[in-house]
């Protein structure tokens, strides 16, 4: 696979993940915490995806860098929220998958920005 097609395909991967959070969320209660977790779960959960999409289209290496170092916060942070909730038990059953691909996304934006 060349770099055009991971990049793709990361694309898309990320676009999956985004749709599981806002799912994920929308099961959530709707107590003054959960809506708490939902804003912050959706927000960052989303925020890994675009912020890929535009590094793709960046229009230098620094920028290219910062974009993916930002992909990469926002997956940590959405693997914190995911946590809370599975420690809460407010999740539904596919909660440790939404874990493990946040964790697999974590390990490619941190492999993507050390070789920048």
């Amino acid at each position: 696979m060349n770099n055009k097609e991971f990049a793709a395909s990361l694309e898309k991967r990320t676009v999956k993940f985004a749709i599981a959070t806002i799912n994920l969320s929308t099961n959530l209660h709707n107590t003054p915490e959960a809506l708490v977790l939902r804003n912050q779960l959706t927000k960052s959960g989303t925020s890994i995806g675009a912020n890929y999409r535009e590094a793709n289209r960046s229009r230098s290496k620094k920028d290219f860098k910062n974009k993916i170092k930002i992909s990469l916060s926002e997956a940590s942070e959405t693997d914190y929220w995911l946590e809370i909730i599975e420690e809460l038990n407010w999740g539904n059953n596919n909660i440790n998958e939404l874990r493990k691909e946040a964790k697999e996304l974590i390990a490619i934006f941190t492999s993507i920005a050390n070789k920048l």
